[in-house]
């Protein structure tokens, strides 16, 4: 804007130079040159013609210029209306300040854009992991109902080992399922969280007990780091903070390796606050998957780990309950070397625990 008003100010500088030039010389030819009328006339029509010239170029200027001023108006008062009134911009400061301030909603918008392109992958991509999970279940479901069909309820060992399979089928539908509504409860807010006073060691212990039979069987052990001969007391809600340390534990679990051990512990920063920790020495997690894990579908290793049964949102439910207790949730791993998750709780005061007595 700056440019063009600099260029219009030169051509109207020349101008005027040359008008006045032009009379300066008429001048001249009057008083020390031979005058006669046709040397007067076409000094006269050059001086108007010049004026004119002048007088219309600077019309024209003044035109342009409130034009412009007026489209910048509306512009700002669109994208601005509240950082500037409509009669405070006149200056080419406000112009150029306008101009910053249009490039940077230009830019601004672009990063709305992408981020925009990003979350349509995502919903595209959660959309294509929630078909995959339910099809699967569904198939196994309908391949053992139409066999016992085709095949007629004559013997009743293959009816009994077809429909264990259905029933396992159905079973892995209803987890997705619950699972699914347990997630949009709490994104929607209905879900509510029952707080209470507990001790956190007997939770793990009772997480410990649930989860015995699967801990053999892969050969695995659970164990804490140390013996804790006081009580923790924390404030959450005990049934949802023993899902999020079944679902941390059995994470580890699957992800294991033979003659492996996953290790619980339970830190105190501070005197407000408690850090559950849960650590294995398994395959471990490759960085790129560390921003996407906690992501509703999302598997690390897919293959291995929907053969293993789950809903595939375990983490997801994780972050849901631990965000809904205004806590926070961390994970670090290391490819060979394991991972560890960890969340903090609140502490029980000590007013809280004469409240509990």
């Amino acid at each position: 804007m700056t440019e063009i008003k600099n260029s219009f100010i030169s051509i109207t500088s020349a101008l005027y130079i040359a008008f006045f030039t032009a009379i300066v010389h008429l001048g001249t030819a009057y008083f020390y040159l031979d005058f006669s009328w046709k040397t007067f006339r076409w000094g006269v029509s050059l001086a108007l013609f010049l004026g004119v010239f002048l007088f219309s170029y600077l019309l024209l200027y003044v035109r342009i210029e409130y034009f412009i001023i007026n489209k910048v108006k509306e512009l700002y008062q669109t994208f601005f209306p509240a950082v500037i009134s409509s009669n405070s911009l006149k200056t080419d400061s406000n112009i150029d300040f306008l101009t910053n301030k249009l490039k940077q909603f230009a830019s601004d918008s672009m990063l709305e854009i992408e981020m925009l392109k990003k979350q349509e992958n995502y919903r595209k991509e959660f959309i294509g992991n929630l078909s995959h999970e339910l099809k699967t279940p569904l198939f196994t479901v309908q391949g053992y109902v139409l066999t016992l069909l085709d095949r007629g309820l004559k013997d009743k060992k293959i009816v009994k080992k077809y429909l264990k399979q259905t029933a396992k089928g159905v079973e892995r539908l209803e987890f997705i399922i619950k699972d699914l509504d347990l997630i949009t409860k709490f994104e929607s807010g209905i879900e509510t969280l029952d707080y209470s006073t507990f001790d956190i060691r007997k939770t793990l212990k009772n997480v410990f007990e649930l989860l015995e039979f699967q801990s053999v069987k892969n050969n695995i052990s659970i164990k804490m780091d140390r013996n804790y001969d006081y009580p923790i007391w924390v404030i959450a809600d005990e049934e949802r903070i023993q899902q999020v340390i079944t679902n941390l534990i059995i994470n580890s679990l699957n992800y294991g390796v033979y003659q492996g051990a996953t290790e619980v512990s339970i830190n105190q920063p501070n005197e407000s606050k408690a850090l559950i920790r849960i650590t294995d020495n398994g395959k471990g997690i490759d960085k790129k998957h560390l921003p996407r894990l906690f992501e509703r579908f999302y598997r690390v290793d897919k293959t291995r780990n929907r053969n293993q049964g789950g809903s595939g949102l375990g983490l997801a439910i994780v972050k849901h309950i631990i965000e809904a207790h205004n806590e926070q949730i961390f994970v670090e791993s290391k490819l060979q070397v394991g991972s560890e998750f960890s969340f903090s709780l609140s502490l029980a005061s000590k007013k809280e625990l004469l409240k509990q007595l």
